[in-house]
């Protein structure tokens, strides 16, 4: 479960997916908050051992996997001067293995099939987690105990420098992004130098260059104690299990120094900061910001609801006054995020192309001091609170990961010493009033303000210099935790009774993984809606929720060759009313029933989905109707919707992976193949710029159809209940006379001519490598083989490519490789985000180490034994949620999939042999016929490239 203040900031970011609702759902009566926050509910019981590791178990018997949670209390707040990035650092560090598993942590993690494995670091703690079978807990709390009790002795001069290289890259990957930067202009500006906010997670590169050994082992001993820590474990198992375990493993382990706390404060600016920064951007963004109270204060949630009322929910005052009424901005938001001391309110506007910046500044501060002085309605503050409560209750479903319940759990534990805190804002949640709010509001937003303004251009500075503790004159938005493995390729307790620990573990060996327990995928059940659409249809009790997919055979493959980007405004457009309600009261009927709306679309396939609370379904399904079947299309709404898609574009010609994909996709398939387009879907401005209301109408018409559609739904509710609801709202809807349309998959796809398209970037610090090709392959096809050799090779974290550049070389923080999942053609993609000067180096180590793959170096029976043991084990945990189960049966109708494919793959795997995986790569991979892009600075690079023997090519991504 998300607490509060984790949850506005992705309600804040989310706002674009929400659609339209039919007049009943807007006289539909809610269901009443009280129930509702009943619905959120985490029972726990803990313990401490005697060296004062807090113990914290929540029983949940729904699937065979345990959540594993440890929560030490450091973060970069923690860090002295001249020791910027320790706290990450040493995150890193305690991946690369302890006294006795002295190898990388995730290679037992992957053997037992281990889900939700990461670790984080932020400004007041860091995290380790994993969600393993419940056979492989004592495995897991071997791992855990022996980086706490047992790492010194591995920790070494050349694992320090490895992932200090890593930790560097991580820092370039981040700051060559658009925005990369923000994070230091946040805490570096609103936060005084010597405060322990000052500097960013992520630390100074000068201060990551002079870490020694004996710091990083100083570092560690004051540090990292089982007293200064919190373990959660949540799933299936009992406090007299845990008891007996969690005492067997880390009982042995001494105290560590009692920590105190650095000395902090809640900052005020003196006066009103202004700032302006230029960066690769798509159009000025204006930001305000405050610092606030940190998250056990009692006004915390209030100024979260405000924030969520200004410019969190769809149909928030910024997004009315600014986007929707006057359309001077393409996007708007406002969030508030508290950490433990202190947090930050984030207001902002991404000015509209041909507007002037000072004019939007003006409106947002106007519209901001309009807010404070009226404060929001009663109504306003239900559809904030009812909002929130649908995706609290959604996440209970997962019980680890980046935001399950042991997060939730593990944080009220160490931020608030109750690991209940999350009903104590629930409490405040449900008991504010629109006074108080408004109070909360103006009482902190009306101190001088730290006014940033970000322009188009070159930057002025890099971020080499920055994230250390410097002298503060000198999403995104909010700011993230800075995680070990990027996941885009997460005190005093009571008497235990326990007394004296007496067992030390055998640590001689790794623990036995017994009785593992194979997937019992639910089961699937099938009916037809009066009109002949397909409902597929999966029973999931675990909460009160209902997730429905309408899925239609179109996806950006169905856009026209000439009008690229059609859908995406299509989707765009159908977000922004229906023939019976305009935008603001479309969102605010959603808002109302705690329910999401979404229109999503990858390359085979579109769907218009709905996130419902059980309560509410009935009206949450006449919502979803309304949006699939009665888009308004307003031509004055497609203007605004047209000036956010350009928007996007520009933006993504600034992001480097997106330029990388935007040439190798059309350079694989050629750019008449309904795959060879950008991959996003955005689509070229040209198309954008001309398309007319009835040309999305058209489309909408010609692939939005019922003889098109197949739904999925997935949630507490039986498929009698939901029949009857979707005949409903569906069953009368008929198709079109016309027959329905086709994508032109025989066009034929180029053969490959090798060679390298650079993108130049100038004084970009890291360069984005793609490599592909096109397989005679479909994704219904028998992959399975090709996919496990592809893992091994590049496709996870152990895979050769990934340990050979990110922990052999420290040249990258993480590549993969893939073997995509297009329905009628796949492809083969290598993406390596690499620092700038190794770029050559790293396509030579891309080369040499697929040769040796494909050559004399093939599988090996521990790799093998490694991918089929993980893929096997994971099984159970990967279908934990809702949302995974609706993922499995979409994949199952897509490729045309038995019912029992998923119980039926772990035999599937077994019969795998290391021949069997090598004859597989050999037969579709090689290194003579692979096209390659590279995005960075030109200057540095090209004379790298001209020495690989390829041709080089200087490209400018498709628009």
């Amino acid at each position: 479960m998300a607490r509060f203040h984790r949850f506005v900031v992705a309600l804040a970011l989310s706002t674009s997916l929400v659609a339209a609702a039919p007049a009943l759902a807007k006289a539909a009566a809610p269901a009443p908050t009280a129930d509702l926050v009943k619905a959120v509910d985490i029972p726990y019981e803990a313990f401490t051992l005697d060296n004062g590791l807090r113990v914290i178990v929540h029983e949940d018997r729904k699937a065979p996997v345990v959540a594993v949670s440890v929560w030490y209390r450091v973060g970069s707040k923690h860090e002295p001067a001249g020791k910027t990035g320790f706290a990450h650092l040493f995150e890193h560090l305690m991946f690369n293995g302890s006294e006795n598993a002295p190898d990388d942590f995730f290679e037992p993690l992957r053997q037992v099939g281990a889900t939700d494995f990461n670790g984080t670091t932020f400004l007041d703690r860091t995290n380790y987690f994993e969600t393993v079978p419940t056979g492989a807990l004592d495995l897991a709390l071997f791992l855990e105990s022996d980086r706490m009790g047992h790492l010194l002795g591995a920790v070494t001069q050349e694992k320090l420098d490895n992932q200090r290289g890593v930790v560097q890259n991580e820092k370039r990957q981040g700051d060559n992004n658009p925005y990369g930067l923000l994070r230091y202009e946040i805490f570096e500006n609103l936060f005084p130098k010597g405060h322990p906010y000052h500097h960013s997670t992520i630390g100074s590169m000068a201060d990551l260059d002079a870490a020694s050994l004996d710091d990083v082992k100083t570092w560690f001993t004051d540090n990292y104690g089982p007293n200064n820590a919190v373990l959660v474990l949540a799933g299936d198992i009992d406090v007299p299990t845990a008891k007996a375990k969690v005492g067997e493993w880390f009982g042995d382990i001494p105290r560590g120094p009692e920590i105190n706390a650095p000395a902090t404060s809640l900052p005020t600016l003196p006066a009103p900061l202004a700032k302006e920064v230029k960066d690769l951007i798509p159009t000025t963004r204006i930001y305000r910001m405050w610092t606030m109270p940190g998250l056990n204060d009692a006004e915390s949630v209030p100024l979260q609801m405000a924030m969520s009322v200004l410019g969190g929910l769809s149909s928030s005052r910024l997004d009315n006054a600014l986007v929707r009424k006057d359309p001077i901005a393409v996007s708007v938001s406002a969030g508030a995020s508290p950490f433990e001391d202190a947090g930050i309110v984030l207001v902002q506007a991404d000015v509209k192309a041909g507007v002037d910046p000072a004019h939007v500044a003006k409106r947002l501060d106007e519209e901001i001091a309009a807010f404070l002085a009226s404060g929001p309605t009663a109504d306003e503050l239900q559809r904030a609170t009812a909002s929130y409560l649908g995706g609290a209750i959604s996440q209970l479903e997962s019980v680890g990961g980046f935001g399950g319940k042991a997060v939730t759990l593990a944080e009220g534990a160490l931020y608030s010493n109750d690991p209940a805190y999350y009903k104590v804002e629930l409490e405040r949640l449900a008991k504010a009033t629109p006074e108080q709010v408004r109070d909360a509001a103006r009482k902190w937003l009306s101190r001088p303000a730290f006014s940033l303004t970000y322009t188009p251009g070159e930057r002025t500075e890099g971020g080499e210099h920055r994230g250390g503790a410097v002298v503060a004159a000198k999403g995104a938005p909010a700011v993230q935790p800075d995680r070990y493995w990027n996941p885009a390729l997460g005190d005093v307790g009571p008497d235990s009774g326990m007394g004296a620990a007496t067992a030390i573990a055998d640590r001689s060996q790794f623990p036995d993984v017994t009785g593992l327990k194979a997937l019992e995928f639910p089961e699937i059940e099938r009916a037809k809606l009066k009109n002949g659409i397909e409902l597929v249809f999966a029973r999931r009790t675990t909460v009160p929720t209902v997730n429905v997919q309408v899925s239609f055979d179109a996806g950006y493959a169905a856009d026209p060759r000439s009008a690229l980007g059609t859908q995406s405004l299509m989707l765009s457009l159908m977000d922004e009313g229906t023939t019976s309600l305009d935008s603001i009261a479309f969102a605010e009927a959603k808002e109302r029933l705690g329910a999401q709306t979404y229109g999503y679309a990858d390359a085979d396939e579109t769907a218009l989905g709905l996130f419902a609370l059980k309560p509410n379904l009935r009206a949450s399904l006449a919502l979803l109707a309304d949006y699939v079947r009665n888009p308004a299309f307003d031509a004055k709404e497609l203007e605004r919707v047209r000036a956010q898609q350009l928007n996007r574009l520009k933006a993504e010609l600034n992001e480097p992976r997106a330029i990388a994909q935007r040439v190798l996709m059309p350079a694989l398939y050629g750019a008449e193949h309904p795959y060879g387009i950008p991959p996003s879907g955005l689509g070229n401005a040209k198309a954008v710029t001309e398309a007319t209301r009835d040309q999305l109408a058209a489309f909408h018409s010609a692939w939005i159809r019922p003889d098109n559609a197949r739904i999925f739904v997935v949630g507490d509710t039986t498929l009698a209940e939901v029949k009857k609801e979707l005949d409903t709202a569906f069953g009368d809807w008929k198709a079109p006379a016309t027959p329905k349309p086709t994508k032109h998959f025989e066009v034929a796809v180029p053969k490959p001519q090798p060679r390298i398209l650079l993108v130049d970037r100038p004084k970009a610090p890291q360069s984005v490598i793609l490599a592909g090709k096109v397989l005679d392959a479909k994704g219904g096809d028998g992959l399975e083989v090709l996919r496990a050799a592809n893992d091994i090779f590049g496709g996870n974290f152990l895979s050769r490519f990934n340990m050979n550049l990110r922990e052999t070389k420290g040249w990258s923080y993480g590549v993969r490789t893939s073997v995509s999942g297009e329905k009628n053609r796949v492809s083969w993609i290598a993406s390596a985000p690499v620092q700038a000067d190794r770029t050559g180096d790293s396509i030579k180590e891309l080369q040499s180490d697929l040769k040796a793959f494909l050559g004399d170096k093939g599988v090996t029976k521990e790799e093998l034994q490694r991918t089929v043991n993980g893929s096997v084990r994971e099984l159970p945990g990967s279908f934990e949620t809702s949302s995974d189960v609706l993922g499995g049966l979409r994949a199952i109708e897509k490729f045309d999939r038995p019912d029992d494919y998923y119980e039926k793959l772990p035999a599937t795997y077994e019969a795998m042999t290391p021949e069997a995986l090598d004859a597989a790569a050999r037969g579709a991979l090689s290194t003579d016929d692979l096209v390659y892009v590279v995005v960075g600075d030109a200057a540095v690079v090209k004379p790298q490239l001209d020495g690989l023997g390829l041709p080089v090519e200087t490209v400018s991504p498709a628009n």
